[in-house]
């Protein structure tokens, strides 16, 4: 466990049990969250790649256009 995690756990020790809960419940879903959107990732790869390609190949054609930060 690093430093920086044994410092947020020594603080939320400190904490309330109902808030140790709602913390824990919060880190839980947190973890949860990235889990499934590493699992969208990878189940994408091959579209991703696809996608990538078509990019490159309308870059080189000269279809692409440089990003305006102005119009984001």
């Amino acid at each position: 466990m690093t430093t920086l995690l044994k410092q947020a756990f020594a603080q939320a020790e400190m904490l309330s049990a109902d808030e140790q809960n709602v913390l824990a419940s919060r880190l839980l879903a947190e973890l949860a969250a990235e889990d499934d959107f590493d699992c969208a990732i990878t189940g994408s790869a091959e579209k991703l790649s696809v996608l990538a390609q078509e990019a490159i190949d309308e870059h080189r054609s000269g279809e692409s256009q440089k990003l305006d930060p102005e119009r984001l």
